[in-house]
């Protein structure tokens, strides 16, 4: 990136805690061989968190349709377990955290923080339990639908039935705030959404989604919600996937606009990045992995060129620069809101 932002953005951004609340790459690590799965890691995705200045990167686990419901837990374990083997075997480059204080230590040594994410939860059913099993394993973050319906809340796909989360959804909101594992609100749809914010007494995030002000798709979040998560003492972190900003001018200006209009919304300090590089692990995984949901019309390999892959982040500390950002509400955007936010909640039970 060196060649293409200015030397004031590329000296900012070496400077920032950067921050990445959804990078799907587990998905593509598992899709190797077991004994290949660091290795991997190492050659193919740690010089691109290097390069784009990620310092500290929250993991998905993001659980196929085809192994839905039967093997959900399994590959949700497997999920982990790549993760923990990644962790171990490149301690020289990264630690996976549980709490602030493991993840401020990890940036004091130079080493990228990883978190571990549930995407949907499917792993679990009703059965909420487990969540405090899968808090044991180092897991911190945690949505509980993805497009459709699962055991304890409706996606935003299903936000025409209105619902909001069931029995067993309210329990695990409860068990989360109790562990000290984040909720996020990502992929929930609007019913739930409003049933969180009624119930929740810790801070929330939403770890990838975009401004429905902006764009009217139901993955995007209205006015009245990012100002109800602010409330809370969350962040929201803008989704990079370009047809959540706008539907044909699928460029850096367009997300920006979008970190713009959150900003302006809720504060500076509320906001991150959530980017969900779609088309890096696409190239690096197999069919049906990260595939559109059935009925979804958004293209699987839509992007905005440049921000393909965790590298191409510097271009969004530049734009922000030239549009005469300060460089104290860059460095919190880019990252230290949510540092601030994991270092206050991550792990800390209730």
């Amino acid at each position: 990136m060196a060649d293409v932002v200015s030397a004031a953005a590329a000296a900012l951004h070496r400077r920032a805690v950067v921050a990445d609340t959804h990078n799907d790459l587990l998905c593509a690590v598992v899709a190797r061989p077991v004994e290949r799965w660091a290795e991997f890691f190492r050659e193919r995705w740690l010089p691109q968190l290097r390069e784009g200045g990620v310092r500290l990167q929250v993991l998905p686990v993001f659980i196929d349709d085809p192994y839905r419901p039967e093997g959900a837990l399994r590959h949700t374990l497997r999920m982990i377990e790549a993760a923990h083997r990644i962790a171990e075997a490149n301690k020289d480059a990264v630690a996976l955290c549980r709490d602030g204080v493991e993840i401020d230590a990890a940036l004091g040594e130079g080493r990228i923080a990883l978190v571990l994410a549930l995407e949907s939860a499917p792993g679990i059913g009703d059965d909420t339990e487990l969540l405090e099993t899968l808090h044991r394993l180092g897991v911190r973050v945690a949505s509980i639908a993805h497009f459709g319906r699962t055991l304890l809340a409706d996606g935003s796909s299903e936000d025409a039935t209105g619902s909001r989360l069931t029995r067993a959804g309210v329990a695990a909101l409860a068990e989360m705030e109790r562990l000290g594992m984040m909720f996020d609100l990502s992929h929930l749809g609007v019913g739930g959404v409003d049933h969180v914010l009624e119930l929740a007494t810790r801070p929330l995030i939403a770890t990838h989604s975009s401004a429905r002000a902006l764009l009217d798709h139901h993955r995007n979040l209205g006015d009245t919600h990012l100002r109800a998560i602010a409330a809370t003492g969350g962040v929201v972190c803008v989704n990079f996937f370009a047809p959540y900003l706008h539907a044909t001018d699928h460029t850096i200006g367009r997300l920006v606009d979008h970190l713009e209009h959150v900003v302006s919304v809720v504060g500076v300090e509320h906001v991150g990045l959530g980017p969900d590089f779609v088309k890096e692990v696409l190239a690096d995984t197999q069919p049906p992995c990260c595939e559109p949901v059935p009925g979804d019309d958004i293209p699987p390999d839509a992007y905005i060129p440049g921000l393909e892959g965790p590298a191409g982040l510097p271009l969004v500390t530049d734009e922000l620069l030239r549009r005469g950002w300060a460089e104290d509400d860059v460095l919190a955007v880019l990252g230290a809101n949510v540092h601030r936010l994991f270092r206050a909640e991550l792990g800390r039970p209730a």
